[in-house]
């Protein structure tokens, strides 16, 4: 017996006993270049055992002696269990019913045996999803008509008659006309999954993630008067003209000014109330059914021709390369023109926003279907045991991801994964945290998989290199790192890249994730600016700028002269002193702008005006009012007022609300960030 063993503690050490009778050749690599013993017999090829532990350590270019054995011990377990079984195991899973899933695969290869008949049918197969789908999107978007008022025109879920600040200029003249004007509508499904996502302010109230309708109908009223700044449709559905899921077609009609917009709740919609006066405002014409012709939204009957061609090219093809790009192109086309497009009203603009996207989506997609793709489905093809596995746990959930909008952002209180969202959104701290366990657990499942392929380390590499410039990003100052769900899908799908069912569940689900980010919101950045995600950054410092301040007003500042007569006390005027030297000296701004119930009314600069007074005249509506009035008093209605500073036309943020109360009392309002 050429060999043996000294003992049982030898072995386990890793020593050798070689037998002087053997005429075998020993040639020990250096301790520092291999750890592998090679033995050379006669007459036989060179074999390569693994050298042994305690003679790699005792060499002079051993590194390591400075640690201490037992974790160095510890370490060489753990290494050796990463690495996985020995050999690696193969993860292809075993299918059920494989005589069963190969049936489609046989049927097409007796009726169209050929290659050439193969494509012909992949091709009819486009060509009638295309025609179909094509047919029925135009419908669905040009049908209709309104007698007296013409064909409805497509409007997003966010179109409105008014923006916020200063938009809409002085005396809000850029946002012409008020009244006397009617626009027949159409609007998408779905309208109420929209929620603002900036704070907007609507006299003294600030909303924040929840739907922007003002107003409503008064008790015992049917019609109901909306501001100008509510989402149309949103309004349209909470007056009960359009249904929400379904959508709808509609006249709007300008009512110019209007004097209190009270809350009502109708239609799953709770309106936020303004007592005050604005100056446009709308309602809506009821119209009889005989009279409007319009089509529903048909987006479900699109998605059901969509899933079906999808499903169909998935279960009668074994390419991985046919089945990963019919999937991504044609989901692409279906969420950026129909599921989830962006919010953009002309159906031309919206299809050459659609195509400036997809051309650098493709070549993204190019390369996750060579490193991602081509691991995961290449096994599954050969024999074709897998085609109704591989429809059912890679398909479903794509759809899932790809139908986004209507799945996980309503399930999930979290519509943007920043601070500043997570700390102010109801419910999305609880959320994140369960969201992170079940991500923590599918991780774990994953590299589970990856130790028993013996592929841990190649993905160690990988993630490793991800984290550190994830890390970079993440310190870079005056930036915040923004994860959009596009980006998430790019940096989770390498680790689907095995032939697995839980890989076929996340990669499609990573899959959809990655269509519906860039179809819907395009390539937006990973890192980006507080202000351009809503939040007000610091005035000072290095990085801090002029606007994320407002103008100090306080009890000082502000002079109000109340008539003495008892009728209407509330009447009178005041007057804000609104220069301050110094600090808009070293804010390098020019002026500053006001706003009198969310209108802006006044714009001073120091360079034509020494003074800095503003003076606000209340005699009940007047001053409020486009339309010229008498000149008697009214009672007078609650004011708000908001101040921002001005460089050139640009204004800052507004600071927070001042309220001139109908009795003449006064509220000042919160100083200003410092």
């Amino acid at each position: 017996m050429p060999y043996e063993s000294r003992d049982e503690e030898e072995g386990l050490s890793g020593r050798t006993a070689v037998s002087s009778e053997t005429d075998d050749i020993l040639d020990y690599d250096s301790a520092a270049s291999g750890s592998r013993l090679n033995i050379t017999s006669e007459g036989d090829p060179t074999t390569s055992l693994p050298l042994p532990v305690w003679l790699t350590e005792s060499s002079k270019a051993f590194k390591w002696k400075w640690v201490p054995l037992p974790l160095r011990k510890a370490a060489r377990t753990s290494v050796g269990w990463l690495k996985g079984p020995q050999p690696p195991q193969d993860l292809r899973f075993n299918p059920l019913l494989p005589s069963i899933q190969e049936t489609p695969i046989r049927l097409l290869n007796r009726f169209l045996p050929k290659r050439k008949h193969k494509i012909l049918l992949l091709l009819f197969a486009y060509f009638s999803w295309f025609l179909s789908w094509s047919l029925v999107l135009r419908h669905s978007v040009s049908a209709g008509h309104i007698e007296g008022y013409g064909q409805p025109h497509p409007i997003s879920c966010s179109a409105t008659y008014w923006s916020g600040g200063n938009q809409c200029g002085l005396n809000g003249y850029d946002c012409r006309p008020f009244n006397a004007s009617t626009f027949t509508f159409r609007c998408p499904a779905f309208c109420s999954s929209l929620i603002l996502l900036n704070p907007h302010t609507v006299g003294n109230q600030t909303l924040n993630y929840q739907p922007l309708i003002v107003g409503g109908p008064k008790p015992g009223s049917s019609d109901g008067i909306y501001r100008a700044d509510s989402f149309i449709c949103q309004a349209a559905i909470h007056a009960g003209v359009i249904s929400d899921s379904t959508g709808g077609c509609g006249v709007v009609e300008l009512t110019g000014t209007s004097h209190s917009y009270p809350s009502s709740s109708a239609n799953g919609f709770t309106s936020t109330s303004f007592l005050s006066t604005f100056p446009k405002s709308f309602r809506f014409l009821r119209l009889p059914g005989s009279q409007s012709d319009c089509p529903q939204d048909l987006r479900w009957p699109l998605f059901a021709i969509t899933a079906s061609t999808i499903v169909l090219i998935s279960i009668f093809t074994t390419s991985p390369a046919v089945f990963f790009f019919s999937t991504f192109f044609i989901l692409m086309l279906h969420v950026g023109l129909v599921s989830d497009p962006p919010s953009v009203s002309q159906v031309r603009e919206l299809i050459s926003l659609h195509f400036a996207r997809l051309l650098p989506a493709s070549f993204i997609a190019y390369i996750l279907y060579l490193y991602c793709a081509v691991p995961l489905l290449r096994p599954l093809s050969s024999p074709p045991m897998y085609q109704l596995s591989k429809t059912i746990l890679y398909l479903t959930p794509a759809f899932i991801g790809a139908l986004n909008n209507y799945t996980f952002a309503v399930w999930i209180p979290i519509q943007r994964l920043t601070p500043y969202d997570l700390k102010n959104q109801p419910g999305a701290p609880v959320a994140l945290v369960i969201v992170l366990i079940i991500v923590v657990m599918i991780v774990l499942c994953q590299m589970w998989y990856i130790r028993m392929g013996g592929l841990f380390f190649r993905y160690l590499k990988i993630y490793a290199t991800m984290g550190i410039m994830v890390l970079i990003l993440l310190v870079l100052p005056g930036f915040r790192l923004r994860i959009h769900h596009y980006i998430l899908a790019m940096l989770l799908m390498p680790g689907t890249g095995f032939p697995t069912r839980t890989s076929l569940i996340f990669q499609g689900l990573l899959l959809g994730l990655f269509v519906n980010g860039v179809a819907r919101w395009g390539f937006a950045s990973i890192i980006q600016t507080p202000s351009a995600l809503g939040e007000r950054p610091s005035p000072g410092g290095k990085d801090g700028w002029w606007g994320a301040t407002s103008p100090n007003i306080t009890n000082s500042s502000v002079s109000i002269s109340l008539p003495s007569a008892p009728e209407y006390r509330g009447n009178g005027n005041i007057t804000f002193h609104l220069w301050e030297p110094e600090r808009m000296e070293a804010l390098q701004v020019d002026g500053v702008s006001v706003l009198v119930n969310d209108v802006e009314r006044w714009r001073g600069y120091v360079d034509e005006d020494k003074k800095g007074d503003f003076t606000w005249y209340r005699r009940g509506h007047r001053g409020l009012d486009i339309e010229d009035e008498e000149d008697d008093d009214e009672a007078p209605e609650d004011l708000f007022f908001r101040f921002a500073f001005l460089r050139g036309s640009t204004a800052g943020k507004y600071g927070g609300v001042a309220v001139w109360n109908r009795d003449g009392s006064w509220i000042p309002p919160p100083p200003p960030r410092t």
